[in-house]
């Protein structure tokens, strides 16, 4: 099946007609910005792995694009109460590092600079945690939109760890790698398909494609969370008799996905596969006790989920000095 190769020509241009991501940060009465160097990265361990949250910055996104199916009243009162920002919704990027026995996984390719000017910090961060990125033996990817994989290629549009083993759901390479998709879709997702075709055809890049169960090495699996994406895949660690997943984005908002699951977002492609994957997911994780760690929460973004009433809530891990 032949592939369109778009040029970074093309790229660019499709770029200059994206919507604009990064807002001017709201004024604040109740608590002014932190001061200072921030935190880069998180450690702790699970069972005999020693994992890592490593930040690849951020970006905020209108609000409005958030619990789109929501009663607009009931939106915004849970809004106020909750003092989330009106306005926009501010993203935290949170990649997992996980070091168990002789391997060392990644989590996600952030975006590589290419999305939005406050992102692309990771492999910066990466140093700063301590971590040799090219000692990286697998690189797991939740999906291909651009702050999760546009980062997967150097400025000559080579693979960035040449050495790592590449894994992605098989459905989700399958559906970007369509013939001529990105003449069949809004003109607003057209950047997204061609960053994600030049991410996945990138120079020197072999794919592992994975199916629900998949194992990257002994402790660590891909499950399907579809929804978001067709083929969007969360990455199940296990070890010591501890469980974590990294939910990549098949829950994107601390709040509002626990309380109402049921709002979905205008970035999941298929809302009620989105909702059904979040209700049986957060339903494992509460009764199983299941830690769980949100690209999009705030950093570090692991925490547990806990039931309430006939929804849930999300109980922040204690940060430990």
């Amino acid at each position: 099946m032949p592939l369109i190769q778009p040029t970074r020509r093309d790229l660019l241009r499709l770029a200059a007609a994206m919507p604009a991501f990064a807002m001017p940060a709201a004024l604040r009465a109740e608590i002014g910005p932190p001061a200072g160097e921030q935190p880069a990265f998180f450690r702790f361990t699970l069972g005999d792995a020693r994992l890592t949250v490593v930040s690849d910055g951020w970006f905020a996104q209108p609000m409005a694009g958030q619990a789109i199916n929501a009663d607009p009243a009931e939106k915004l009162a849970f809004l106020k109460a909750h003092y989330l920002d009106l306005e926009q919704n501010y993203a935290h990027t949170n990649h997992l590092h996980i070091e168990i026995g002789e391997a060392r996984v990644l989590v996600d390719m952030g975006s590589g600079g290419r999305f939005v000017p406050t992102s692309g910090r990771l492999m910066a961060n990466l140093e700063a945690a301590g971590i040799d990125p090219f000692a990286i033996t697998h690189v797991a990817m939740t999906h291909a939109h651009p702050d999760h994989i546009w980062g997967i290629r150097d400025d000559f549009d080579e693979v960035i760890f040449p050495d790592a083993e590449f894994t992605i759901g098989e459905a989700e390479h399958a559906y970007w790698l369509q013939e001529d998709l990105v003449h069949r879709v809004p003109e607003e997702k057209q950047q997204f398909v061609v960053g994600a075709v030049n991410s996945l055809t990138t120079e020197g890049l072999e794919w592992t494609l994975a199916q629900d169960g998949h194992e990257i090495v002994p402790g660590i699996r891909m499950i399907a969370t579809p929804g978001h994406t067709i083929g969007h895949m969360s990455v199940h660690v296990e070890s010591g008799g501890q469980q974590l997943i990294a939910l990549g984005d098949c829950l994107t908002q601390a709040w509002l996905n626990f309380a109402h699951p049921e709002w979905v977002a205008s970035r999941d492609d298929i809302p009620d596969l989105t909702v059904n994957t979040r209700k049986s997911l957060l339903d494992r994780a509460a009764t199983d006790r299941i830690a769980v760690l949100g690209y999009h929460f705030p950093f570090p973004g692991v925490g547990h989920v806990m039931r309430s009433g006939e929804a849930y809530e999300f109980v922040p891990a204690l940060w430990q000095f």
